[in-house]
């Protein structure tokens, strides 16, 4: 602009334009511009993506968990949420993503899901979220905590059926409950496609059994189930599943053809079954394999090759071996290149992670650590051969002897 020209060439773009550049701001942000002049107060209000997070709302310095500032920071919430959405127009405005990201608190998130649930009867609603967190984080939360958490949901869950019909991606955390409610969600939230579950349980070595038609991606980290049963998930592709506690086979897939993307991570006690991966992958189409080990006993058991393990694992191209303990003999993990012949990928993090691990000796006895974390598995490279392998990648590699051998197996069969 030339000197004493005042033109906003700005406000002179297009409302697409401008809608664009508003949808990649942070809900405060975006407000904030409306009192620019009339014009931008309408803005808001006919974006398309309306992405509102407590987290934009506490304060960068402090303890997000300080109970002042959940309380302001999720009144916030409600009222940015009532507000933008009681302003829009509901022939010329449609709603690619409506995520709401909240605190478990009060009476709150029955304000929101009546806000949204008059919004989507109004309005075409594409994709609707929830990430319902706690006051409390996992670390911080004992039984009595996330059983009161458990219920105040529940209570937010029934007062708000015709919101959570909509949702199509719900996250939750820290949460206790009752026997059949995870159950009635899944029969309710008929348009879910995105479920996830972190510290939650239903009490007692209870089993979680998943029945749903649209659910894509499901995780469930380091909840208390017995076991997880995937009765029917015919269009699940990716899952999480990490930190179980189940002696024996914590994961049971009985349909899901589709999952092609699959993260197993556990922390192997000394009481823990060695696990055949055979097995778990059963009846499934993985092409992505993580498995994490934390530092921990290696839990996997290295297999003979079959007919039938050579089906699981026909179809993987990409495997992520993270936090292998160090030290230890590393040519079990041959037995994943014997069985996958199209496999293009290895990545392994051999990695002892010092902050993540326990260290002092009389706590891992006492919650029963394992002393040899390591696997044998007897595999001459002779007969070894792999034609498919491009890339292997070793994060932490040292020029230790067990390491030089395995890489000497590897290169001798390609």
């Amino acid at each position: 602009m030339g000197k004493g020209n005042r033109d906003d060439r700005l406000s002179n773009l297009p409302d697409d334009i401008l809608l664009t550049v508003l949808d990649r701001l942070i809900v405060p942000n975006a407000v904030r511009t409306s009192v620019l002049s009339r014009r931008w107060s309408l803005l808001p209000s006919m974006l398309s993506q309306l992405i509102v997070s407590v987290l934009d709302f506490l304060p960068h310095n402090g303890p997000i968990f300080e109970t002042n500032e959940v309380v302001q920071s999720n009144r916030a919430v409600v009222e940015a949420t009532t507000s933008i959405l009681a302003r829009r127009d509901s022939i010329r405005n449609t709603i690619n993503l409506l995520s709401i990201t909240f605190f478990l608190k009060d009476g709150d998130p029955i304000s929101i899901g009546r806000a949204v649930a008059q919004t989507m009867a109004t309005h075409k609603v594409e994709m609707a979220e929830f990430t319902i967190m706690t006051e409390r984080d996992a670390t911080q939360c004992v039984d009595d905590n996330i059983a009161s958490y458990g219920k105040q949901f529940i209570l937010f869950f029934d007062a708000c059926r015709d919101t959570f019909s909509g949702l199509t991606r719900l996250h939750l955390e820290n949460l206790r409950f009752g026997e059949s409610d995870i159950t009635n969600i899944l029969i309710l939230c008929k348009r879910l496609k995105d479920l996830r579950l972190f510290n939650c349980d239903s009490g007692d070595m209870t089993t979680l059994q998943a029945d749903h038609s649209q659910i894509s991606v499901l995780g469930i980290v380091d909840c208390l189930f017995s076991k997880v049963i995937l009765n029917w998930l015919p269009k699940l592709t990716r899952m999480t599943f990490e930190g179980w506690i189940a002696y024996h086979y914590p994961l049971s897939v009985c349909y899901a053809p589709l999952l092609e993307a699959f993260n197993l991570t556990n922390t192997g006690l000394s009481w823990h079954e060695m696990i055949e991966l055979s097995k778990f992958l059963h009846g499934t189409s993985v092409r992505d394999l993580k498995l994490g080990f934390k530092g921990e006993k290696i839990w996997v058991q290295p297999e003979c090759l079959t007919k039938k393990l050579a089906s699981v694992f026909s179809q993987l191209r990409f495997v992520n071996l993270d936090e292998i303990p160090e030290g230890y003999e590393l040519t079990w993990t041959l037995f994943i290149l014997k069985a996958a012949p199209l496999l293009k990928e290895l990545y392994m993090t051999v990695w002892d992670h010092l902050c993540k691990m326990e260290t002092d000796n009389e706590k891992r006895k006492a919650l029963s650590y394992s002393d040899n974390k390591g696997v044998e598995w007897e595999s001459p490279a002779s007969n070894f051969q792999h034609k498919s392998l491009v890339t292997l990648t070793i994060f932490g590699f040292q020029s230790e002897e067990y390491m030089l051998k395995f890489i000497r197996h590897v290169m001798a069969g390609l």
